[in-house]
């Protein structure tokens, strides 16, 4: 009898919520080992397909302390390919100002820093040696600007879709390039070009959650002229995605401060792929933002 197990990694940069998203997981009934050996991962696989229908949601945190890390990975990910699991990465991240206030609030050392001036250097170099392994990951979550009640909802979700696989499910992000550009979005889209509507008196005050400010931004020849190109290329890549077998797309739209053209045009992305029968979780990151 073929068992289908759940088996999830879940690393990233040191600092950026490996612990919590642990936490987050054994909530919802997957079974954690935090730290795990690398070396010992393809017998941990083993046991768990030996279990029956015992051990099928398996979470392990994966932590770069560990010697020889990547290489000692790769390899025991390659060997629990050959037992026809199919796993999936979550690594998770943070911009480095966030990550250096984490250590110095909880006056930890970074595990590659020699002491605490040296968290930033330390950080730098973890972020060179996950690089290639960032690469591989099937969800990146950027945990900047998250609480942990927003952490958990966004491993939620991707643990849902997960069994949806023929799904493809879409994270639409709308932010100001002011409070920096998010990191754990597939497609990024500047739509700083459009007309601002910050700089019209009568309307700067709104969002683009309000009529007034959506009326200026979609009114405008340039906006329809982007809209119909850009839904174009979105409504092009669905059938491409999901024959790759994608089963999670996150798209972010930027504008300056991330109150109203971006916005306005998540709105209109989301609007348009729910007539297509899409699943979409939307979030206005910095729309509350002065």
């Amino acid at each position: 009898m073929k068992i289908d197990i759940e088996f999830l990694i879940i690393t990233g940069i040191s600092g950026a919520g490996k612990s919590q998203t642990i936490k987050c997981l054994e909530d919802i009934g997957f079974f954690c080992v935090d730290n795990l050996p690398t070396v010992l991962i393809p017998k941990f696989a083993e046991f768990c397909l030996k279990s029956g229908n015992k051990i099928i949601k398996v979470a392990l945190g994966i932590d770069i302390r560990e010697g020889k890390f990547l290489n000692n990975l790769f390899n025991a990910l390659e060997k629990i390919k050959k037992m026809k699991i199919d796993y999936k990465i979550i690594f998770l991240d943070a911009s480095d100002e966030i990550l250096v206030r984490r250590y110095s609030e909880t006056r930890r050392i970074h595990p590659l820093a020699k002491n605490k001036e040296a968290i930033l250097s330390g950080i730098k170099k973890e972020r060179n040696k996950l690089q290639e392994f960032k690469g591989k990951a099937d969800r990146i979550v950027d945990t900047t600007n998250f609480n942990l009640s927003e952490l958990k909802e966004s491993i939620t979700s991707f643990c849902l879709n997960i069994k949806e696989k023929m799904v493809l499910n879409f994270s639409l992000l709308s932010f100001g390039y002011k409070y920096g550009i998010p990191m754990d979005v597939d497609i990024i889209m500047d739509v700083r070009f459009l007309p601002n509507p910050q700089y019209v008196e009568s309307i700067s005050r709104f969002t683009g959650n309000e009529i007034e400010v959506r009326d200026f931004v979609l009114n405008k020849s340039s906006t329809k002229k982007f809209l119909k190109k850009f839904f174009d290329l979105i409504i092009f890549l669905l059938p491409c995605y999901i024959k790759e077998g994608k089963s999670y797309l996150s798209i972010a739209v930027g504008c300056t401060g991330g109150r109203h053209r971006s916005v306005v045009i998540v709105n209109e992305l989301k609007n348009l792929l729910e007539k297509k029968g899409v699943n979409i979780k939307v979030r206005h990151r910095d729309i509350e933002k002065k």
